[in-house]
C-alpha cells in the first residue's frame, strides 16, 4: 500500500520524517503488509533531499494512482485544497489533513463525500497539534453528551499574553518577540485576531454537537487591544487573561460558540498553561471535566498526530469509519450577546466617586479592582451577571464614563 503526501512545508517535512524514521513500527501498526511513501507533490524544487526521487509536481500523478490508497493534504489553505481532497475521496482514497482552514469550512461536505466512497476524511492533526483530541472526544467520552468544549488554542497568542503578565511587556513587544522566535508569522492576523482558535472551536462544537459550525457563525475577537493595564487590573482580582475558543451546549437543540480574551480565575487548569502550550477543556455529563495539554503546534508534535491518522486510514481500508457530523443550520449558533456573563470593565471617567455611584445605581454591586500608577480618571471592576446586552446597555446610560476595554468572565 502506498502513501503521498501534499505540500512540504513545516508540517508536510514532519510527516515524511516521522513516517520514515518510524517506518518499521508504523508498518506493524498499519495490519498492513506494507505502507510506503511513493510521492510528494510540491512546487519547489529540493536539491539534496533525502527524498529527492519522490517529488512531483503534478497532483494528477497522485489522483490516477490506484496504488495510492492514502493521501496527506498539508499544504494549507482553503483552495486548491479543498478541489484536490474532494477529488481524493471521490477516486476511492482516504485523506489524512491537518489543514484547521479546510475543516472548518468544509469538513460536513468532505465528511458526506468520503462516506459515499467507502474511504476516511481524518484530521486529528487540524486541532491542538500533537495533543489528541479528536479521537479521544470520538471515541474515549463517546459515551458522555459533551456540555461544554473550551480551550486556549493558538500557542501564539498564549506565549504574547504570557509575556505580558510575566515579564510586563506590551502586547507590540511580546508580538515581536513571538515573531523573533519563529512562534508569529510575519502577518500574525490570524492568531492575534483569534481566526485560527475560530476555526478550532469550529471543528470541536461540530465534533461535540453533531452539526457542522460554520466560523462566520461563530463571534470572534483577538488579544491586540489588550493593555497592560488590564493586566495588572485582573490580576489584583485574582485572574489572568487567556484568548479562549469555547462553545456549549444550549436549552432546546441550539449552542453558543465565541472566542475571546476572557478573564480566568486562578486555580484554574486553564490559569496556569503558559508559553506556548495549549489546552482543551471538555466537560462531559458523566465524566465531569477533563483536560487535554501540550505543544498545540510545531513540526514533529503536529506530524505525529497526521501519521497516526495514516495507520488508522491503513487499518480502515475500504471501510469507512462511524465518525463525522451532521449539516450546519441556520441560527443554530445562538447571539452571544443574549446569554448571561459576567465583564471585566476598564473605563476613563470624568468624576470617579460620581461615576462609581451611576455604576452601582444601574449595575448593582461591583467589585472593584486596582492597579499601582492608576491614573485617577479610571476605573476598573468586574461586574455581577446578567446577558451582555443588558450589561452593555446599562454601562452605556451611566454618565460620564466612557469604556476602554471589556473582557468576559469565565467559570472555567
Amino acid at each position: 500500500m502506498y502513501v503521498a503526501v501534499m505540500g512540504y512545508g513545516t508540517v508536510g517535512s514532519g510527516v515524511v520524517e516521522v513516517f520514515n524514521k518510524n517506518h518499521e513500527s508504523i508498518v506493524k501498526r498499519s495490519t498492513q503488509p506494507s505502507l510506503d511513501l511513493k510521492y510528494i507533490l510540491d512546487l519547489r524544487d529540493f536539491p539534496g533531499d533525502p527524498n529527492e526521487g519522490k517529488f512531483i509536481k503534478d497532483y494528477n500523478i497522485i489522483l490516477h494512482d490506484d496504488d495510492v490508497k492514502i493521501v496527506v493534504e498539508t499544504m494549507g489553505g482553503l483552495h486548491p485544497a479543498f478541489e484536490f481532497v474532494s477529488q481524493l475521496l471521490c477516486a476511492g482514497k482516504s485523506v489524512v489533513t491537518s489543514n484547521k482552514e479546510l475543516v472548518a469550512a468544509k469538513g460536513y461536505e468532505l465528511l458526506k463525500m468520503a462516506e459515499e466512497h467507502n474511504v476516511n476524511f481524518l484530521f486529528e492533526a487540524s486541532v491542538g497539534g500533537g495533543i489528541p483530541i479528536i479521537r479521544p472526544i470520538t471515541q474515549c467520552l463517546a459515551a458522555n453528551e459533551i456540555d461544554e468544549v473550551a480551550g486556549i488554542l493558538n500557542g501564539t497568542t498564549n506565549f504574547i499574553l504570557t509575556m505580558m503578565i510575566e515579564k510586563n511587556m506590551s502586547f507590540a513587544d511580546a508580538l515581536k518577540l513571538a515573531q523573533d522566535n519563529g512562534y508569529a508569522e510575519k502577518d500574525p492576523t490570524a492568531d492575534v485576531e483569534g481566526h485560527d482558535a475560530c476555526r478550532k472551536i469550529c471543528i470541536l462544537a461540530s465534533l461535540c454537537f453533531g452539526k457542522h459550525v460554520y466560523p462566520e457563525s461563530v463571534h470572534t475577537e483577538g488579544i491586540s487591544g489588550i493593555a497592560l493595564a488590564d493586566v495588572a487590573y485582573v490580576q489584583s482580582g485574582g485572574g489572568v487573561i487567556k484568548l479562549l475558543g469555547c462553545a456549549k451546549r444550549l436549552p432546546g437543540g441550539k449552542i453558543s460558540a465565541i472566542v475571546s480574551p476572557a478573564v480566568v480565575q486562578e486555580g484554574s487548569q486553564l490559569a496556569s498553561v503558559r508559553d506556548v502550550f495549549n489546552a482543551i477543556l471538555v466537560r462531559g455529563d458523566a465524566i465531569g471535566d477533563v483536560v487535554f495539554y501540550g505543544r498545540g503546534a510545531g513540526k514533529l508534535p503536529t506530524a505525529s498526530a497526521v501519521v497516526a491518522d495514516v495507520i488508522d486510514c491503513a487499518k480502515h481500508v475500504a471501510r469507512k469509519k462511524a465518525f463525522g457530523w451532521g449539516p450546519g443550520e441556520a441560527d443554530y449558533v445562538v447571539d452571544y450577546r443574549t446569554l448571561p456573563v459576567a465583564l471585566y470593565v476598564r473605563a476613563e471617567v470624568t468624576n470617579r466617586e460620581k461615576v462609581l455611584a451611576g455604576v452601582r445605581a444601574a449595575l448593582g454591586d461591583v467589585r472593584l479592582l486596582s492597579r499601582e500608577g492608576a491614573p485617577e480618571n479610571e476605573l476598573a471592576f468586574f461586574t455581577g451577571t446578567d446577558t451582555e446586552q443588558t450589561l452593555c446597555d446599562k454601562l452605556a446610560r451611566v454618565e460620564g464614563l466612557t469604556v476602554r476595554s471589556q473582557i468576559r468572565v469565565t467559570d472555567y
